[in-house]
């Protein structure tokens, strides 16, 4: 007579198991709001409204300084998406739950004001973020990795590796699902064939209770197994992001605009920034670099009187009182950072450590600004030698390699270079 008892209790067959395996590992959808267009136009449209005023902070499907945008119509009315876009503080004050989460979420960060944007523009911008460029989001993080070398603020290196390690483990885990799915039935129907007795003939073709697989020992023990998994990554991702203030963006004593200044006007870099090119420190700049013009310029687009936000600024001239910046971008004393080596030697550009900065309203840390992320930097940026005489003898020396001279091959990664 055959026993009465399998592993858990209970006969399952390849559908239970897989039933089982897709609650296990979830599975999230979105749904756009009926109204938002779906036509190529629109989303084109959209596309280059979102690439000059939301992809410095935003991706659609991944967390970038703010969240993933896909889905935005889906999680709130497509109305109230339209309204905080235009004034997000106007909408957090008004009470609504689901925007005064996400401002705690995002530790109180608020989205600049869009109040520019016509009713159309904001149609098609969120035609973009439901309907446009589609793709993996793994391969779209893979792709932002390569192309950046920057970490994510909350991720660092678990969040890639113990990522693949749990997909990993999900599928050995959905092979073996399938194998004891297919050993089940093989052996149901080979048995079904048999002369078996009544009580035999009964526990082969019994019923599945779903209510035993969920008090079964499997299920309790990949469940916990699960959990335990994704609590440890979770507390190794928050390891990994102590010190780490990637997003960080905090208000400044005067609404500063560099999407303004740099942007629009095209102001250099190193005219406000004067120590950028001579000396370690960048340098910020004094209320009389900013006297320079705003003698004359006493508010914007041409509005009569003095604006309120350059009005602190003469109020600091007359006082003898320096502006009290709130400063951004803060390496640990451990580690040694040149800013006159990058930009003079090494030719490198602004954005890249510091993202588009001609584009943002308010200026946050763009990088993570790690060790990792510097080490990742040096192993992949290719010198520029040409018509820079520091590099001949480096040059010479290096003449041999098919590779091309990259930072690493001239030392960026010795630990006394920035740790001295």
């Amino acid at each position: 007579m055959l026993s009465k008892r399998s592993l858990v209790g209970v006969r399952l067959n390849f559908h239970t198991l897989a039933m089982l395996f897709f609650m296990l590992i979830g599975m999230q959808a979105f749904a756009a709001d009926p109204a938002v267009s779906d036509s190529e136009e629109a989303v084109a449209a959209g596309k280059a409204l979102f690439n000059t005023n939301c992809k410095t902070c935003h991706r659609l499907d991944q967390k970038l300084v703010g969240p993933a945008l896909r889905g935005a119509t889906d999680r709130s009315p497509f109305e109230n998406v339209k309204k905080f876009i235009k004034n997000p503080a106007v909408v957090i004050a008004s009470g609504d739950a689901y925007y005064n989460a996400l401002y705690k979420e995002y530790n109180n960060l608020a989205m600049p004001a869009h109040e520019f944007l016509s009713d159309d523009d904001l149609n098609n911008l969120l035609s973009y973020v439901e309907y446009g460029d589609k793709v993996d989001p793994a391969a779209a993080a893979a792709t932002e990795g390569a192309e950046g070398g920057a970490v994510a603020a909350g991720g660092g290196i678990p969040n890639e590796y113990l990522t693949i390690i749990l997909g990993v483990l999900v599928v050995v885990l959905l092979l073996i699902l399938v194998v004891l799915g297919l050993i089940i039935s093989v052996l149901t129907k080979y048995l079904s064939k048999q002369d078996l007795d009544e009580d035999d003939q009964e526990f082969v073709n019994q019923k599945t209770n779903v209510g035993k697989v969920f008090k079964s020992d499997m299920f309790i023990v990949i469940v916990t197994a699960l959990v335990v998994a994704l609590v440890a990554k979770t507390a190794l991702d928050g390891l990994y992001s102590v010190g780490v203030q990637q997003g960080y963006a905090p208000t400044q004593p005067i609404a500063y605009s560099h999407a303004l200044h740099a942007g629009t006007l095209e102001i250099e870099c190193q005219y406000c920034h004067t120590g950028v090119e001579i000396g370690k420190s960048a340098n910020i700049p004094s209320a009389n670099i900013c006297m320079n013009c705003h003698t004359h310029v006493q508010n914007v687009q041409g509005k009569e009187g003095v604006s309120p936000e350059i009005q602190k600024i003469y109020d600091a001239v007359d006082n003898n009182q320096p502006i009290e910046w709130v400063r951004v971008h803060n390496l640990p004393d451990l580690a040694y950072f040149n800013h006159s080596q990058h930009v003079v030697v090494g030719e490198v550009e602004c954005q890249t450590c510091h993202g588009p900065i001609q584009e943002m309203e308010v200026v946050g840390q763009h990088s993570s600004l790690t060790m990792g992320w510097c080490i990742d930097c040096h192993r992949q940026t290719e010198i520029t030698t040409e018509g820079n005489a520091y590099y001949d003898k480096l040059v010479q020396v290096h003449s041999d390699s098919k590779d091309a001279l990259k930072v690493k091959d001239i030392g960026g990664l010795e630990c006394a270079k920035c740790h001295y």
